[in-house]
């Protein structure tokens, strides 16, 4: 949980700086170059007027360089071409290799070389490195203002504009760098990026923050439900811990736990004494009648065998009770069975029943062999309630078959026999207590079937024989690869304890 509440608010918290972020980037972005872009173009326009004068007079170069040397900022490069589009000023260099890079010239005091540069322009002739071609002449026919982009400098070409309705008297063309400007959008994206970087891992500190804040809480209320349901009845979960909501809830689960054990402690209990203080006064019952039955006619001796069945089935009754909460009450940990010996030592034991009553009772070997996790006993437990079962609803000449063979879910043990069978209602009563299907039964192997395989984390389902009979299917998880209890090893073990 902890996982996802992290990814769910890196999720919000990014989609939050993108839509946010970024588009705030990139308008601040295209307003600092709209702003740039019309500061250049207001210099060109300031410095075209002051070129005006300039320009009207007769071989006003060098006083329109001294104006431009005055207006021009350190950075610019301006160039004033007279109506004829011939260069009469500029201000910086024209082109790499030129000297005096800052220095202020006029055409009267260049140099011969110089006089061809700064010479006359013709139409659509515009110097290299300078302003594309094309630029100046069509100005200068046409007026107006003209934005171009060079590399890393951004070049505006304006008319010189006189009188109105009169051709332009020139064209002052400006350059100014971008460089500062890319620099300084530069460092506002550096910006926006820590800011949005730092967004981030705040967004994740406080998810992990919060993970932990929720999670912990119910982190600790789901291992007091494990260990509740381990039969640590006991248990209880921590309650001032988390938001509200969990508080309450682990308050609502103390509260259960706290029911949960009273009841079942008193349900064991009721059941264990029950059971036990009925064996005493049953053995006294059935000595006296035994005493009774040695005198008696033999009407009278018929009845009092009858009795004694009775207490007999009471005195078996009473037995499955006591198994049923020893099956409740003791909760083991699983170890891993070989499943293969614990059917061969069982259908040994059972062997000698089966052939008294006339009934062929054999198991088969699964291949690979396969290994189940149960708690210690309980599959012998599980086999001889099963195998009782099985062999006392068999008439002579049937069959009782167990065999066991990895399932989808882990180990798949199936014991089917050729008995009467049960239809779908007994079926879907058969793992409650005291439904039997036969006269003298007491109804709970099965249930303690039931209660021993989903103890274990199993299941159990019962189904129609082919052919006609019983066929309980159990499905047991599977062991983990480490050490394996054979047969022989619980005979050792029950002989040292003994």
């Amino acid at each position: 949980m902890a996982r996802r509440i992290v990814l769910t608010m890196l999720c919000l918290v990014g989609a939050l700086l993108v839509t946010a972020v970024i588009p705030l980037g990139l308008l601040t972005t295209a307003r600092e170059r709209d702003s740039f872009r019309e500061d250049t173009v207001l210099s060109a326009r300031a410095l075209a007027a002051l070129a005006e004068d300039g320009l009207t007079e007769h071989n006003g170069g060098q006083r329109t360089a001294s104006v431009l040397a005055r207006a021009s900022l350190p950075g610019e490069h301006a160039w004033v071409y007279d109506k004829a589009g011939r260069l009469v000023a500029r201000t910086g260099q024209v082109r790499p290799g030129d000297d005096a890079g800052a220095s202020l010239r006029s055409p009267a005091g260049l140099a011969p070389a110089g006089l061809a540069t700064a010479g006359v322009v013709p139409a659509g002739v515009v110097p290299a490195g300078v302003v594309p071609a094309g630029v100046v002449p069509a100005v200068l026919r046409h007026g107006g203002t003209v934005v171009t982009q060079a590399q890393d400098q951004l070049q505006v070409a304006t008319a010189v504009e006189t009188a109105s309705g009169r051709p332009p008297a020139g064209v002052v063309v400006l350059a100014r760098s971008t460089a500062e400007l890319d620099e300084r959008l530069r460092v506002l994206w550096a910006w926006l990026t820590a800011i949005a970087a730092a967004g981030l891992v705040a967004g994740v500190l406080v998810a992990i923050g919060f993970a932990r804040w929720v999670g912990r809480p119910l982190s600790a209320l789901d291992a007091a439900a494990q260990r509740l349901g381990g039969d640590a009845l006991d248990t209880r979960s921590v309650t001032g811990q988390g938001p509200p909501e969990v508080r309450r809830l682990a308050s609502t689960f103390n509260a259960m736990a706290g029911r949960l054990e009273a009841l079942v402690h008193g349900h064991r209990a009721t059941m264990a004494d029950v059971s036990h203080q009925l064996r005493t006064p049953l053995a006294a019952l059935r000595l006296r009648l035994d005493v009774l039955a040695q005198d008696a006619d033999p009407a009278t001796a018929a009845d009092l065998a009858d009795a004694q069945e009775e207490i007999a089935r009471l005195s078996r009754l009473v037995d499955g009770l006591l198994a049923v909460a020893r099956a409740e009450n003791v909760v083991t940990e699983p170890v891993a069975v070989a499943v293969a010996g614990v059917l061969r030592d069982r259908v040994a034991a059972w062997a000698p029943v089966a052939d008294e009553r006339g009934v062929d009772l054999a198991s088969a070997d699964s291949e690979p062999p396969v290994q189940a996790s149960l708690g210690d006993g309980h599959l012998e437990q599980i086999l001889d309630n099963l195998l009782a079962n099985a062999l006392d609803a068999v008439p002579a000449g049937g069959q009782v078959r167990v065999s066991a063979a990895p399932g989808e879910r882990g180990v798949r043990i199936v014991v089917a026999d050729t008995g009467p069978g049960m239809d779908k209602a007994q079926r879907e009563a058969a793992f409650r207590r005291f439904a039997s299907n036969t006269s003298g039964g007491t109804g709970l192997g099965l249930a303690i079937v039931h209660r021993l395989v989903t103890s274990n984390g199993g299941s159990a389902a019962l189904s129609d024989t082919p052919g006609g009979g019983l066929t309980v299917t159990l499905d047991l998880p599977a062991a983990q690869p480490g050490h394996v209890r054979h047969p022989a090893e619980a005979v050792s073990r029950k002989g040292d304890d003994s």
